[in-house]
């Protein structure tokens, strides 16, 4: 598959949808299957399971890598692991039945272990 390209602003899933809290990337880049599902681990126990986390990202796009030291050629390389571009200005998660600070905390919580800055929304400055 072709690296998509995901250096620009988002235009389509930049707003809050399902909930009235989310987490938005601030920057563009990739995220891991292991790195969201580490972050919504981390984030679920924060919350201690009183509402629902929707992911609004899924990891999508294949990864291939080769083995080290070997020449040129010879094909594509073996599935290394499967990511997700994300632009900036995307919603990454949403937060549904909890209160404001419990889904802050969350949110705090849970972009220690995503590779981009992000920010906590609400639905009053999503923009």
């Amino acid at each position: 598959m072709h690296k998509r390209y995901s250096y620009r602003k988002e235009y389509k899933v930049n707003c809050l949808v399902f909930s009235d809290f989310g987490l938005k990337s601030m920057r563009s880049c990739r995220v891991s299957d292991k790195q969201l599902e580490s972050c919504k681990k981390s984030m679920v126990k924060r919350m201690k399971k009183l509402g629902k986390l929707i992911l609004r990202i899924f990891p999508d796009v294949p990864i291939t890598k080769k083995p080290a030291e070997v020449r040129m050629g010879k094909g594509k390389g073996a599935l290394d692991y499967w990511c997700s571009t994300v632009n900036s200005g995307r919603i990454l998660f949403e937060f549904q039945g909890v209160s404001k600070s419990i889904a802050e905390e969350a949110a705090l919580f849970g972009s220690r272990k995503l590779p981009m800055q992000t920010k906590f929304v609400t639905l009053e400055n999503v923009k």
